[in-house]
């Protein structure tokens, strides 16, 4: 039997952190809470990057840190600012020192990294009023005259659709950045900030371990929102507003997650594996740094014994800018079920190829299962690797597209889902068997010719070869096509012309 350590607004970290005597934060309790022990946060605002220190030893071991029952506890990654001062117009600004920011300043951290098409000058920072987040406008001059779009463009799709919420978008901030002080712009219209909940994001994240092997933790019941999360390609560190930092044996399950500027929760890699060389060193393309993070990673231990193995289940996450759930590696064998994501990458800021509510790389043996995915700008990405991954009984609707699977060779299980995007699947990957899907929209199938990718040992991180993608190597089974009169590449007429048993394909990619 553990210790039950109490963490309550009206507590002291020079407390026992008993029920009588609670610590004041919550890093206080992650500090000396060890394996068996448990964290109960009692009502109320935490403006706090938790850290845990100590790592469980077990699946019956762990360390638990959940909300009181019955009551609301927020983990909050941005501070309050109530020191604003009106320029012209509606436009104000507040003027804070650096210190305040310690060594993260989210305003001068520019969204970077691999793979990145679009991003004209963004920062990781954002302003919120009431919870509403703003846009980042260009200059100084776009605060005072806010563009509000009434058409955007899809870049998934390379549509032109209406924008999410076009009121929202006259809210824009702006910043500068100086050797002493950050000067932040902002346009609040008929708000005044010092009279509203006004919050800048100031921290990177809300519960995310600075060292490896924090493995056995749970996280359960909390609402956590409002991290300076940055860009999370497969070929950097990937730090989520909550995420287990190349840990084993998580459990993340009902809570409320929301205004990542990036991602929400992260079972990524680390940094030693790879740090957005495809961008800093340009002398090679992104993939084959892709292909040494993978070698690399086993050399670090990647494997089952170390990594891998979380729940992700009952969480609602939403309104994060890159993906709600991510993960490159750290992934495998993990369960992601009974979550509703929505909202993800549709304020349309910054755009790459990362981007989805949920985008999981190297995903061995993870199931993903009766989830509800909506309103996002890309449903479930699930790039290289996929080799023994389930994904079954997932609802997904309003999204730009719902299902993308990218060069894998399988073996992988799609069944009993509902996609009903006018651009349901792309599928530029083989070896799936697709089984009783209702499917709407359209589907595309491309080879993927110029760039292999590596397979495993049959549930294993062992990678046993690398291939390219020759396609048509799928099973389709049992499957119901809607379509209507408008939508064209419904159902599998694109596979007219392949062959029809494995033994001939073998012999067509053998030519």
């Amino acid at each position: 039997m553990g210790v039950e350590y109490h963490v309550a607004k009206n507590g002291s970290d020079l407390g026992n952190g008993t029920k009588q005597d609670p610590f004041l934060t919550i890093n206080k309790a992650a500090s000396v809470a060890v394996a068996g022990d448990t964290v109960i946060v009692h009502e109320g605002v935490y403006r706090e990057w938790v850290k845990p220190k100590n790592p469980g030893f077990s699946g019956w071991r762990r360390i638990t840190y959940r909300a009181a029952e019955g009551e609301k506890v927020i983990i909050k990654g941005s501070e309050q600012i109530q020191n604003w001062e009106k320029l012209e117009g509606s436009v104000w600004k507040a003027v804070i020192p650096n210190e305040f920011f310690g060594e993260y300043n989210p305003f001068k951290e520019e969204l970077y990294g691999d793979w990145i098409v679009y991003n004209p000058g963004r920062h990781l920072g954002d302003v919120y009023v009431n919870g509403k987040s703003f846009y980042e406008a260009e200059n100084f001059e776009q605060v005072v005259n806010p563009v509000v779009k009434t058409e955007v463009l899809d870049h998934w799709t390379n549509k032109i659709v209406a924008p999410h919420n076009p009121e929202q978008m006259k809210y824009v901030w702006y910043a500068e950045v100086d050797e002493n002080h950050t000067t932040i712009y902002a346009n609040f219209h008929n708000y005044n900030p010092n009279e509203e909940l006004t919050e800048i994001n100031v921290r990177k994240c809300c519960f995310y371990p600075e060292k490896t092997g924090m493995d056995y933790i749970t996280v359960q019941g909390f609402e956590m929102a409002q991290a300076a999360t940055p860009w999370t390609p497969p070929t950097a560190d990937q730090p989520g507003l909550i995420g287990p930092n190349w840990s084993k044996g998580w459990i993340i399950e009902d809570n409320i997650i929301h205004n990542s500027k990036c991602s929400g929760i992260s079972i990524g890699k680390e940094i030693s594996t790879g740090d957005n060389y495809f961008t800093k060193r340009k002398d090679k393309p992104g993939y084959h740094y892709q292909l040494e993070t993978v070698f690399a990673a086993g050399k670090i231990g990647w494997s089952k014994e170390k990594v891998g193995s979380h729940i992700i289940r009952n969480n609602i996450i939403y309104d994060c800018g890159q993906n709600g759930i991510v993960g490159h590696l750290g992934c495998i064998f993990s369960e992601v079920y009974n979550n509703h994501i929505y909202n993800i990458a549709i304020k349309r800021e910054f755009y790459g190829h990362e981007i989805a509510g949920i985008k999981l790389h190297a995903a061995i043996d993870t199931q993903i299962y009766d989830n509800r995915i909506h309103d996002c700008s890309l449903g479930l990405w699930l790039d290289w690797q996929l080799q023994g991954t389930r994904v079954s009984r997932n609802l997904f609707y309003r999204n730009n597209r719902d299902l993308f699977v990218e060069v894998s060779s399988g073996p992988y299980l799609i069944d009993h889902n509902i996609l009903t995007a006018d651009y349901a699947l792309d599928n530029h990957a083989q070896g799936g068997a697709y089984i009783n899907n209702i499917i709407r929209g359209k589907m595309v199938h491309r080879k993927m010719l110029d760039r292999s990718t590596p397979y495993h040992e049959p549930h294993s991180t062992d990678v046993k070869g690398i291939s390219v993608v020759y396609g048509g190597d799928d099973r389709w089974y049992n499957n119901i096509f809607i379509g209507d009169d408008e939508l064209e590449g419904v159902g599998t007429s694109h596979y007219h012309g392949y062959t029809t048993s494995l033994e001939e394909f073998i012999e067509t990619v053998q030519r």
